[in-house]
């Protein structure tokens, strides 16, 4: 996924493609897997790589991307939307995760980045405000169930007729509370940037949640596995900001 952006990954990729068979049934099962299947058209086609590909896998690759992108163009459209009620109400979100790497720009094209719910956080104090005002908008609980675990990084997901992704308001970023103290809300607001009227993790923290996201929250770091689409993110972030220093800033 990163032949476009690193001329010695595109070397040693289009020499494989040229000596070797590949199983791209392999590669489409691995990379819609790990939700990087617009990902790969997307680096594939800025290399000039797709006519090393089956046509019939091209014509798939581009819809499934273009479906991506339209389903992406809503998302962003959705978060402003909540942006401006929020901040109406005297309420200030931080957008996380893909949701806020898409408002921030980071992608070469928004196609890239696969979404599943819309991801911002508030300060304790305006966590049940948020609750709130986005119920009295429209906003209904996805769950059945009614009880809110009181240790759950953020409350049950709510989602508005007509609008295409569920929202998740936390009040935490990491699942596990012993790791609170060190990565929260308190530590990622003073260096959070607005861009375009929204507010975003700062590009180290992008990254630190990218790596925290995979490896405590979903247990990367126990079951030994990596997910690529938060290490894609990883990668486009670190050509932004180190890396190392953005890890070692967490204390």
């Amino acid at each position: 996924m990163t032949v476009s952006l690193e001329e010695k990954n595109r070397q040693a990729i289009e020499t494989q493609l040229k000596a070797t068979s590949i199983d791209w049934d392999a590669v489409v099962e691995v990379s819609t897997g790990h939700y990087v299947f617009p990902a790969l058209y997307c680096n594939l086609q800025r290399a000039n790589f797709l006519d090393y590909l089956p046509q019939e896998l091209v014509t798939y690759m581009e819809h499934i991307t273009n479906l991506n992108r339209e389903r992406n163009e809503e998302i962003i459209t959705q978060a402003r939307e909540l942006n401006t009620l929020l901040l109406a109400n005297m309420i200030t979100p931080i957008f996380l995760k893909g949701t806020g790497n898409l408002l921030a720009g980071i992608y070469e094209d928004i196609a890239e980045r696969m979404v599943g719910d819309i991801d911002f956080i508030f300060s304790t104090k305006d966590y049940p405000k948020a609750i709130t005002v986005l119920l009295e908008s429209g906003y209904a609980e996805v769950s059945e169930y009614k009880y809110h675990f009181p240790y759950q990084k953020h409350y049950g997901r709510l989602q508005k007729e007509n609008n295409i992704a569920a929202v998740e308001i936390h009040s935490e970023i990491v699942g596990i509370e012993k790791y609170r103290k060190e990565f929260n809300y308190d530590f990622v607001a003073k260096d959070s940037q607005v861009i375009n009227g929204v507010r975003v993790l700062s590009d180290a923290n992008k990254l630190n949640l990218s790596i925290i996201a995979n490896q405590i929250n979903d247990s990367g770091f126990d079951y030994k596995t990596m997910a690529l689409r938060n290490a894609y993110d990883v990668f486009l972030l670190s050509k932004k900001t180190s890396a190392m220093a953005a890890v070692q800033g967490l204390g």
